[in-house]
């Protein structure tokens, strides 16, 4: 396997100012799935934080009130314990933005006010193009000694509420406002990794170019004198970073951005970064055998036109996707607009490879459906990524995210050959979860056409199951067959312009985002 053949190269990154190594090598790294087990090892390590060390964390929105475990600590007293002990804390936390839209901008003032009363310091970001967010999700944790203890948190999973669930999906205690049919206490499906690894220092990396970013943190001057008199607008000099952490494992690493083209530029992307749009299509240019996709959107035919290519090239190329049933949190807002991305998208796909494509959702065991926040995408078990980033337009152009795509060096000895251990353990993983396969008969699932018919062959249980009044024993499993979405006409023209929004935010017209790779 050569690296350059599955990761950019500095010169396809398509960012001549971009700081980052292209990969790193000897890395370690963990899949955290569910939010409650993130949160666990995210606390453990919080706690062992003393005098000099580094705490950086980056966020789309924060509840200084979610309970990291059952009894305690919330996020903001885990952070405020580790300020008091003597740990540097930053934060950078989008400022999000009306409540009236239902997004984030109380809950992260909150957060942040918390952290700036322990003498840390928190800046809600809005240094982003119009329209746009700061949809990073990553923590930092670097020690003044023992280096090898540093760690770092990628992926899709916010400090908020609702994120705290695991795998019996009884949602966590702390729920956000959710569509009804989640129920009082929304079912969630996320994913993060654990980097231990030269590759933590890359992260941080992305933090310090953020911090350092000479841009306001907002043009309103009514939101710049709020944030003076509560000492938000406070951004004093990190310190110099140290050197990388030492190896720690097998795995080759190669962090993938993506930043608007914003008025003024980054400093660190002058023109905007696209490097997870440019990976997914290196990667897809390379599939054969299977894709297997979790995303919360899966919308935008122009990100779902790589992925149709793929199909269309390779006749025994399948493709699994693991989407929400019901739009995401935001309700009224994005909705119907969702559902008319993920129709668009789903003809393309089915278009393209047919029978090969398989689109699912979950529920749990009481029959109440999953909200499917993960974005995860696994290629021939041989190239993963767990992100930020969604699989539609705003995601591969607009707002900024952190993803983590991953190689590892040791080829999986189960056949069929070929397969790499992180990738093909990673969706083992996730696919047993699924059908509540016991950990002794994953390896049933590592050829991936017996995977794709164990889905398909599960999920027709379960409906049948439903079908038919839920007579007799529920079947194993949690895979439901994805519905073809419906809107009403009257819904499609209250949506469109909404949608039109939402997967073409910066306003280039079709034919130049195409002349420019997005």
């Amino acid at each position: 396997m050569r690296i350059q053949d599955w990761f950019l190269t500095g010169d396809e990154r398509g960012n001549p100012a971009a700081r980052l190594d292209p990969w790193t090598e000897g890395n370690d790294v963990r899949p955290l799935v569910h939010g409650a087990t993130y949160f666990a090892e995210l606390r453990a390590h919080l706690g062992r934080l003393g005098a000099d060390d580094l705490l950086l964390f980056a966020d789309w929105r924060g509840d200084p009130d979610e309970r990291l475990t059952p009894g305690g600590p919330s996020v903001g007293e885990a952070m405020a314990a580790a300020a008091r002990r003597g740990a540097l804390v930053r934060g950078l936390i989008w400022r999000s933005h009306l409540d009236l839209l239902r997004f984030s901008s109380a809950e992260n003032r909150h957060l942040g006010q918390e952290i700036e009363d322990t003498g840390g310091q928190a800046l809600l970001d809005t240094r982003t193009a119009v329209g746009g967010s700061h949809h990073q999700k990553f923590v930092i944790l670097r020690h003044d000694e023992g280096p090898e203890r540093d760690v770092a948190f990628v992926g899709g999973i916010d400090l908020c509420h609702s994120r705290r669930d695991d795998a019996a999906h009884e949602g966590d205690p702390q729920p956000a406002p959710m569509p009804g049919v989640y129920g009082p206490r929304p079912p969630w499906h996320d994913v993060q990794v654990a980097i231990r690894g030269p590759a933590v220092a890359q992260v941080e990396q992305v933090f310090c170019e953020r911090w350092e970013d000479p841009a306001p943190e907002t043009r309103d001057p009514l939101r710049r004198l709020r944030d003076r008199l509560g000492r938000l607008d406070d951004a004093p000099p990190l310190p110099r970073p140290g050197p990388p952490p030492p190896r720690a494992g097998h795995h080759h690493v190669q962090l993938l951005r993506t930043y608007p083209a914003r008025r003024g530029g980054y400093p660190f992307a002058p023109e905007g970064e696209r490097s997870i749009a440019h990976a997914y299509r290196k990667v897809l240019a390379r599939a054969g055998k299977l894709i297997y996709l979790e995303d919360q959107y899966l919308w935008s035919t122009d990100v779902i036109e790589p992925f149709a290519r793929a199909l269309e090239r390779e006749p025994g190329l399948r493709m699994v996707v693991v989407v929400p049933r019901h739009p995401d949190q935001d309700g009224w807002l994005a909705g119907p607009a969702s559902l008319i991305g993920r129709v668009d998208a789903l003809r393309r796909l089915l278009t393209a490879g047919g029978d090969r494509v398989a689109v699912y959702d979950l529920e749990n065991h009481q029959g109440t459906p999953v909200y499917v926040h993960a974005k995860v995408c696994v290629v021939d078990d041989v190239w993963a990524t767990v992100g930020s980033d969604n699989v539609n337009l705003r995601s591969w152009t607009y707002d900024s995210e952190l993803s983590c795509a991953v190689l590892d060096e040791r080829e999986d000895p189960r056949p069929p050959a070929g397969g790499r251990r992180f990738a093909r353990d990673l969706r083992l993983s996730l696919m047993g979860e699924h059908l509540d396969l016991p950990a002794d008969r994953l390896d049933e699932l590592c050829d991936p056409v017996a995977a794709f018919e164990a889905f398909a062959r599960s999920a027709g249980e379960l409906e049948s199951w439903h079908e038919n009044g839920r007579e007799g024993s529920r079947p194993p499993g949690r895979l439901r067959p994805h519905p073809a979405p419906r809107l009403s006409h009257a819904q499609k023209l209250m949506a469109l312009p909404l949608y039109r929004l939402a997967v073409d935010p910066d306003g280039r017209p079709p034919a130049l985002r195409r002349t420019r790779g997005f």
